[in-house]
């Protein structure tokens, strides 16, 4: 008899690295800059695997390198978020996919939140800007 696991979404925990990879060529995509991988595996009460956080120059941005990150993640992956908020007023959008959570923020809203050091225990890797 096959054996299945019903709930535990273990076809996201083996692909969020992949997911992550992805997410970042979409920020790239759009000039999004700034960006930071925060690995949350392992850390109690975390709500992801994994953030990615990066920044857009304008509102206009922000909302560009949303939609740069879902085109990605649907086209390459087949991935579609559980949730994503913040559209429309594009200060902060944070697109839910749930083992990969992908923040973009204006720079003076994430200075403001400093989501970074909220994890003082988890790694933290700099992706470097593209010219």
């Amino acid at each position: 008899m096959k054996e299945t696991t019903v709930g535990l979404n273990t076809e996201t925990k083996n692909t969020a690295p992949l997911l992550v990879e992805t997410v970042i060529k979409g920020i790239q995509e759009r000039k999004g800059s700034n960006i930071t991988v925060v690995d949350l595996k392992g850390i109690d009460g975390a709500v992801a695997d994994y953030f990615v956080i990066c920044q857009g120059n304008s509102p206009t941005q922000v909302e560009a390198i949303a939609e740069s990150v879902g085109d990605a993640a649907r086209e390459q992956l087949d991935e579609k978020p559980i949730k994503a908020i913040g559209l429309g007023n594009n200060q902060w959008v944070a697109i839910d996919y749930v083992d990969v959570m992908v923040h973009i923020f204006l720079p003076e809203t994430r200075e403001y939140y400093d989501l970074e050091n909220l994890w003082e225990d988890a790694k933290l890797t700099e992706i470097p800007d593209l010219d």
